[in-house]
């Protein structure tokens, strides 16, 4: 209770950091009595600036209303974690800027990791264009394309001297995102260029912590010999027993298969 809820922030501060911290955080609703109090307490105390920055954060609604105990709908990060994974959690919070109120709710959390799979989906496509395309130097239409990026880069930038304005800085990965998908659809893009698409999309997701989990994926040798048999049945145009192998891919291996001009892409089915 006050005044002890204050006071003791300030020791701790003052004990453990210093008589100065670079940045104090907390919810809106502790700019006045609390917040202010400890600027009070510690300024007056140490004779110098108690914290450099503030940074206020808005509420979290569950479903519009606000989140409490007494009405019930109170829940625990490590629940939706269970459900979602805390990648899809920290793609939800970064969706609006941290002044901003945001609204729970599974359709939130679903489009949340919606958008994260697309990421993730570029990122892996790219991974398998690693692997299969060659040439190590980059066309005169790829270098200009791969300068263009520069831009997203530039927004991002900009958003997030913006108050760390991680929605539109999110807006601007997924128009990167876009502008790759499309680059690397030519059967002919050169190793070198995919090399710094990935390099692209990579060091801004890098910034927020997404696609943190991107793993080079492997199957066993029965279901590679398996896509090698599909493959050899289209190309005899048996196509009745090349639906049949990708049919028994997806439905007893979990393996979803995805025919591009660079290949068979594989992946695991959510």
């Amino acid at each position: 209770g006050r005044p002890g809820w204050h006071i003791e922030c300030s020791a701790m501060v003052n004990k453990f950091l210093g008589k100065t911290i670079d940045i104090h955080s907390g919810g809106k609703d502790l700019i006045f009595p609390h917040h202010e109090n400890e600027i009070a307490q510690s300024e007056c105390a140490n004779g110098c600036t108690f914290a450099n920055y503030w940074l206020h954060n808005g509420f979290l609604t569950i479903d519009n209303e606000k989140m409490s105990k007494s009405k019930g709908n109170f829940f625990m990060v490590r629940e939706a974690a269970n459900v979602y994974g805390y990648e899809t959690i920290r793609m939800f919070m970064l969706s609006a800027q941290y002044r901003s109120p945001l609204n729970y709710s599974e359709e939130s959390l679903e489009m949340a990791k919606h958008s994260l799979a697309r990421l993730y989906t570029a990122a892996e496509n790219l991974q398998f264009l690693l692997d299969h395309q060659t040439g190590d130097a980059m066309t005169q239409a790829e270098q200009e394309t791969a300068a263009s990026f520069a831009q997203y880069r530039q927004k991002f930038i900009d958003a997030m001297d913006d108050d760390l304005n991680t929605a539109d800085a999110l807006a601007a990965i997924f128009e990167l995102v876009r502008e790759i998908n499309t680059a690397v659809k030519d059967p002919s893009c050169t190793h070198a260029f995919v090399q710094a698409c990935f390099d692209s999309m990579m060091e801004l997701c890098g910034v927020l912590g997404l696609v943190d989990h991107l793993e080079k994926k492997t199957i066993d040798s029965e279901i590679e010999e398996l896509i090698a048999q599909r493959a050899a049945a289209k190309k005899a145009k048996n196509f009745a027993e090349a639906d049949r192998i990708r049919d028994y891919l997806l439905n007893e291996k979990g393996i979803v298969i995805k025919d591009t001009r660079q290949g068979t892409q594989w992946s695991y089915k959510e």
